[in-house]
């Protein structure tokens, strides 16, 4: 028990009824929720001392957010913050959902009758409330929220259907400590620069401001300064501890955005009672004054004024209470020890790779053509098929439409396929991936472009923590189809640097569930990319397709003008997870991608014996290739372009080792460096001289 709770009806017999202009039934309704909210705080308390609980960051202080529900519409998709347990049960009530406050506890429990993420975490999203699932991160679901609100009106626009109304707004609510977080500032002026350009941007952005990130103060008045004078940002503010004066603020703002398809922001002031979570001392940080001072503006208070001003007695409104708790600790004890997963299998079943039979069934058509392409000319056919197969295909960043990207891999697309399906975005990688992430939940199927793979590195959360998660944290039941092409690799001469060749992959590699391509020839560069796109249509599967750069243009293998890298558009498919072998050595396997592969090649064609593997696909992993083919000679040499620690090859060794091969096995690789400017490069990329001196000491 905490003084918020002991002291509760002591504090409602003592306050002076205040008038109110909403129904005593509405103000009835909202209180409820913000009860069921507060009863749900406790009880997992409770639950976690009886060893039944594993969350514990509650809402208490925040329960104003169930008027800001109320304000909205139950078809208006939410990105949630964790303290909006009020918001999600007054959201559950307008859409006659009776269970709302058992799903808190469930999650609570880590149950897996739990209805969004069935066991993984504790998390307010429900796919029949419009809720998106959210963890508890620092702003990082506010890049997908303008997405959302972007994709929403381009859906309509191009005659796709989307699970969101034409005339829906989208609502996200954060913390005053997550508003500084650069996510929250980046997807914030990415929502100004599109509304701006006069482009629908219909999201409500809602700023809950206890004061405390934590145990850091955030100054008083801080995000009025930051945020209520940004040209373009509508700024509303309301006492978020006063139920009324948030619902009439709330649906002013609401009714702003709805009206005017653009954004803007609302400010909550509330208090952060029971402390950052239960673990938290809140002692170590403030005085026992500033405590009880927070403790006298309770949310549930102020609704408790304005419930006596419409005629309830103190016992009625503190009957409520009491008859909440004993609600909410009958659900607590029935949820407590239900079953959670119980196998490494049941876990990680959102995040299986999608079938191939699913995948080959959704394959774009293709354009029949005769032509030998390079790479770029390749992947520049696909990204048009794959346009043209699916209306709701759409392919964004930076330099793709007029100029054609840097290296002219989308050259003619956008006069082909139209400004609304290809078309230029800031240059804000976070932005690019959060639009894709927006897109995907909103009926799109996105193809964003991150110019350069040293570019994706500041907003690589954006995969990790939110484009791959989502399924693991609603069972499927929402996901993020995406195909996102990156240019990538060493090895361009004439241009480079550490930002125009980074070979560091290992952060995508380490991403459960996603696919990553890594295409070298150009006729399996198109197969590779419909594949991706149908697996991402059809299964959801968000895909990442690594484009080596130095490739792109390249005519030639072994001789000058001898034409051997190039190919004709491919006419059969190429699964996801398989392999390409080159020859029938019998005394070595070189295993490789990207660059590696014409270098394997060059090198098999000198030294005899040597047949070479393109691994294609880094995750998955061709597993069943890789053993056939180091087991067709029991020599392995895995040639890998990115570096010794974290690169490729580490993965391609220790699954061998793991499913029991015991040939030979060794592994040439670029140094563990930046990539430095001009010829210093060749001194840390592997070459092919390194890797012909390892293939014959190998044999040796």
């Amino acid at each position: 028990m905490t003084a918020v709770d002991e002291r509760f009806a002591e504090r409602v017999r003592a306050l002076e009824p205040a008038p109110c202009d909403y129904s005593a039934d509405l103000l009835r309704s909202l209180y409820d929720a913000q009860l069921g909210s507060r009863h749900a705080d406790l009880a997992a308390r409770w639950m976690q001392s009886q060893g039944h609980g594993f969350y514990t960051i509650g809402s208490a202080g925040h329960e104003g957010n169930a008027a800001v529900a109320a304000a909205l519409r139950p078809t208006d998709p939410a990105l949630l913050h964790y303290r909006s347990g009020a918001f999600y049960l007054a959201r559950a009530d307008q859409c006659g959902v009776k269970d709302g406050l058992r799903d808190i506890l469930l999650g609570v429990a880590a149950a897996t009758t739990e209805p969004i993420s069935g066991g993984r975490h504790k998390v307010f999203g429900r796919h029949d409330l419009a809720i998106i699932p959210q963890t508890s991160t620092i702003a990082s679901h506010l890049p997908r929220a303008m997405g959302v609100a972007f994709s929403m009106a381009r859906a309509a626009k191009l005659g796709v259907p989307s699970p969101w109304p034409a005339d829906a707004i989208v609502v996200t609510s954060f913390g005053d400590a997550s508003a500084n977080h650069s996510t929250a500032t980046g997807a914030i002026n990415a929502a100004l620069h599109t509304s701006y350009q006069g482009i629908p941007m219909p999201l409500l952005l809602v700023c809950e401001d206890n004061g405390l990130g934590i145990s850091v103060r955030t100054p008083d008045g801080w995000i009025k300064q930051a945020y209520g004078q940004r040209p373009g940002l509508r700024y509303f503010d309301a006492d978020g501890t006063d139920l009324a004066a948030t619902l009439t603020m709330a649906t002013e703002a609401a009714t702003f955005v709805r009206r005017n398809r653009r954004p803007a922001f609302l400010r909550l002031r509330t208090v952060r009672l029971l402390g950052h979570a239960g673990s938290d001392v809140e002692a170590a940080y403030r005085s026992t004054a500033e405590v009880a001072a927070d403790e006298v503006l309770d949310p549930l208070l102020g609704t408790a004024r304005r419930l006596l001003g419409a005629g309830l007695s103190a016992d009625e409104v503190i009957d409520l209470y009491e008859d909440k708790r004993a609600e909410a600790m009958r659900i607590a004890a029935e949820v407590s020890g239900l079953p959670q997963l119980s196998s490494p299998e049941a876990v990680a079943a959102p995040l299986r790779f999608p079938e191939p039979a699913t995948v080959a069934q959704a394959l774009p058509q293709r354009t029949p053509t005769t032509e030998r392409l390079t790479l770029s000319q390749s992947i520049n056919r696909a990204l048009s098929d794959v346009l043209g197969s699916y209306p709701e295909a759409v392919l964004f960043g930076e330099d793709v439409s007029r100029k054609g990207g840097v290296y002219g891999v989308t050259r003619g697309l956008q006069k082909t396929h139209g400004a609304a399906r290809v078309f230029d975005t800031l240059l804000d990688e976070q932005s690019i991936l959060g639009l894709a992430l927006g897109a995907g939940v909103s009926g799109l199927l996105p193809l964003p472009e991150i110019q350069y793979l040293a570019y994706l590195h500041n907003a690589e959360d954006q995969l990790r923590g939110e484009a791959a998660s989502l399924k693991f944290f609603s069972q499927e039941q929402y996901a993020n189809p995406m195909v996102l092409r990156i240019a990538g690799y060493g090895y361009q001469k004439g241009f480079g640097g550490h930002f125009h060749n980074d070979d560091a992959i290992g952060v995508l590699r380490d991403i459960p569930g996603i696919v990553i391509a890594s295409p070298s020839r150009p006729d399996d560069a198109a197969a590779m990319l419909h594949a991706c796109a149908a697996a991402a249509r059809s299964s959801g599967t968000v895909c990442v397709f690594l484009e080596p750069i130095a490739l792109y243009h390249r005519r030639d293998l072994y001789d000058e003008a001898d034409d051997a890298w190039l190919a004709p558009y491919p006419t059969e498919p190429v699964p996801i997870g398989r392999g390409r072998t080159y020859g029938g050595g019998t005394e070595l396997t070189l295993v490789s991608f990207g660059n590696g592969v014409p270098m394997s090649l060059r090198v098999a064609a000198r030294v005899p014996g040597v047949r070479v593997l393109d691994l294609r696909w880094l995750a998955p992993l061709p597993i069943e290739d890789l053993l056939r083919e180091a087991t067709a000679t029991g020599r392995v040499l895995v040639v890998d372009e990115t570096r010794r620690s974290g690169g490729v090859s580490e993965g391609v060794l220790a699954a061998l080792v793991d499913h029991g091969y015991t040939g030979r096995m060794a592994r040439v690789t670029s140094e563990d460096s930046f990539v430095p400017l001009g010829d210093a490069a060749r001194q840390v990329l592997l070459s092919e001289e390194t890797i012909e001196t390892a293939a014959r000491a190998l044999i040796s």
